[in-house]
């Protein structure tokens, strides 16, 4: 079993005027030369939760956090022109929710962040800002949940 220290939040940068399936998902991800999906669940618009990838198999979601790391992306990230945004509907949030609790019970040392948190602190003053993220994934504060 894998040491599991992080839960990484994201969203998939689609429109949310667009769906996004869990097939379009796994497309995406094969043409950028992925075995397959490389998030371990993916939460659609009305709150579906997919098992996308084996939380046993290593992902392909966040670069250089992937051996000890489970990710999560829901679906949206974009408003309609294409601008991030928190686009959850009340389903994701209650899904997200639901599943991170569920998460948190089989590996309760694990830290809840975003993929933008993962972005390298350019200043050295111990924390990632705005202007320091390499994306704006996943277009909220994860910190600020209630997990």
């Amino acid at each position: 079993m894998r040491e599991i220290k992080l839960i990484v939040i994201h969203c998939s940068a689609t429109r949310e005027d667009h769906p996004f399936t869990e097939h379009d998902l796994k497309i995406a991800h094969r043409l950028r030369g992925f075995d397959g999906i490389g998030y371990h669940f993916y939460v659609r618009r009305n709150g579906n939760i997919k098992s996308t990838r084996q939380v046993e198999r290593v992902g392909a979601h966040a670069r250089g956090y992937n051996t000890n790391s489970i990710g999560i992306c829901y679906e949206g990230g974009l408003d309609c022109h294409g601008i991030a945004k928190d686009t959850r509907t009340e389903w994701q949030r209650h899904s997200l929710r639901v599943l991170v609790r569920a998460l948190k019970m089989d590996y309760p040392e694990a830290q809840i962040v975003g993929h933008r948190d993962l972005s390298p602190d350019l200043n050295g003053n111990g924390e990632v800002e705005p202007m320091e993220w390499t994306k704006e994934c996943p277009c909220f504060e994860v910190n600020m949940e209630k997990w």
